[in-house]
């Protein structure tokens, strides 16, 4: 079950449209993680951010999916194994993360200073 926002998203603002995509803790992570365009299995992304619950992240996978942003394929054979791959409209997000990931390098010390080494 998807989590629902109790305030709308506002239509007219497309700052606030970018960040309803990727405003998860996880979502930016999941995609930077698919950036290379292979197929990835929900085992490994979750080797990928072990820190994230793996629940949390299955939750998110799913958003995804329904915003198309990554796609799933579920393979019918037993036991169902099933691959996420980044989307088109998926890898539109990356110059946005990459900036993100940039700026994060070059305020490390802010990092450091708050949360310590």
């Amino acid at each position: 079950m998807a989590y629902e926002k109790k305030i709308p998203v506002d239509l007219d603002c497309p700052l606030r449209l970018t960040m309803s995509l990727i405003e998860s803790k996880w979502k930016s992570c999941l995609l930077d993680e698919l950036r290379g365009g292979e197929e990835m299995r929900p085992s490994q992304l979750h080797k990928c951010l072990p820190e994230a619950a793996p629940r949390v992240l299955d939750i998110q996978l799913k958003e995804m999916v329904e915003d198309g942003l990554v796609s799933k394929t579920i393979f019918p054979e037993l036991p169902p194994r099933s691959v996420y791959r980044i989307t088109e409209l998926g890898l539109s997000l990356l110059p946005i993360i990459d900036a993100m990931l940039s700026w994060g390098e070059n305020h490390m010390e802010l990092f450091e200073k708050k949360y310590g080494k």
